[in-house]
């Protein structure tokens, strides 16, 4: 399937490439034992599998840059979800001093943050290619203060041709991390809140358990 005409012009896609990176960058970051293999690995991979993405999305394939960004962004979970299950077990036995824990839980909270304001941009309305090819978003699983406004707002206020970018789903994102909740979006669809229910809980055990617990015996 090929779609080289919108009748808008497409959202960029380099920040989502920027904050695919910045989370590897961000494992990087993390103690070797609370990686799944060396800390380079997950660069790799995902460098491996978003040069395919980009040239897909240049070129028009648009099924097979859906399938190259699931798998990138697939890989990217699997390394963060391991990693907070390595520093959750190995909590009890207290094998890693203060300042690393609060280290692994920054690296991991702010991971958190971008990876799923990454899954929000690609899943919300049937991913960007689809909302790029419908021009004005007026349907998805997050209702945009935008999409409540009536037509002639719109136009008053130059969000005719108004679609949700990147920066839209990063403001959701950082909102369920901080306040557990997606406050001025509301959610529409059973997906997303089970989505936004596992952003929250790994934020929770990030910020309550780990961080509060290297604080008590700082």
């Amino acid at each position: 399937m090929r779609k080289k005409e919108y009748p808008i012009d497409p959202h960029p896609r380099w920040p989502v490439v920027s904050a695919l990176l910045a989370i590897c960058g961000l494992y990087y970051l993390l103690p070797e034992q609370l990686t799944l293999g060396p800390g380079w690995l997950l660069l790799a991979v995902s460098v491996a599998l978003l040069i395919p993405t980009v040239l897909t999305h240049r070129s028009g394939h648009t099924h097979l840059n859906d399938v190259f960004a699931y798998l990138s962004l697939a890989v990217i979970t699997v390394g963060l979800v391991a990693s907070l299950a390595l520093l959750v077990r190995r909590l009890p036995q207290h094998l890693d001093p203060p300042v690393e824990l609060l280290k692994a839980a920054a690296v991991l909270w702010v991971a958190n943050v971008l990876l799923f304001a990454c899954w929000y941009w690609r899943l919300d309305g049937g991913g960007p290619n689809q909302r790029d090819a419908a021009g004005v978003h007026r349907d998805g699983a997050f209702l945009f203060p935008q999409m409540t406004m009536s037509e002639e707002l719109r136009r008053q206020m130059g969000e005719h041709e108004w679609s949700p970018g990147f920066v839209d789903y990063l403001f959701l994102a950082f909102n369920t991390s901080t306040a557990f909740s997606p406050t001025d979006v509301p959610v529409l669809s059973s997906w997303a809140k089970l989505l936004m229910v596992v952003q929250s809980v790994i934020s929770l055990a990030t910020v309550a358990l780990l961080a509060a617990r290297a604080v008590n015996i700082l």
